[in-house]
């Protein structure tokens, strides 16, 4: 069982970038997936989560109407397309599957998670 996310990088202040979390050796449609982020310093926090059916979404509000999630069953992935990125963005991102809807006290933290993935980094410049 694994999730690899991808795609994170160095953009200016302003720009868009998607990332992406790939599971293998389970089926996403069975689990939750929520994005994470974690600054230097700071703790670990919840940016968005979508249900499995991929029909629920939520997100923080410091990312509401910028980010968005969404799914691919068939490439067993996850996306966070995240637009008007801001310095503030900066962190290591994290996928995380979990149970098929969210339960309260997993958020923000994403803490009893199931799997989590390796980091991403994303590094926004003034």
């Amino acid at each position: 069982v694994q999730l690899q996310a991808s795609g994170g990088g160095l953009v200016q202040a302003g720009g868009s970038l998607r990332i992406s979390c790939v599971g293998s050796g389970f089926s996403l449609y069975d689990h939750g997936i929520g994005w994470f982020r974690q600054a230097p310093g700071r703790e670990r926090e919840g940016v968005s989560w979508i249900r499995n059916s991929g029909g629920s979404t939520f997100y923080a509000n410091s990312v509401k109407g910028r980010f968005t999630i969404t799914r691919d069953l068939a490439k067993n992935t996850v996306y966070l397309q995240m637009n008007s990125l801001k310095p503030e963005d900066t962190a290591v991102y994290y996928c995380a599957a979990g149970p098929k809807t969210l339960i309260a006290s997993m958020w923000p933290t994403g803490r009893n998670m199931d799997y989590w993935g390796e980091g991403t980094l994303v590094t926004v410049s003034s």
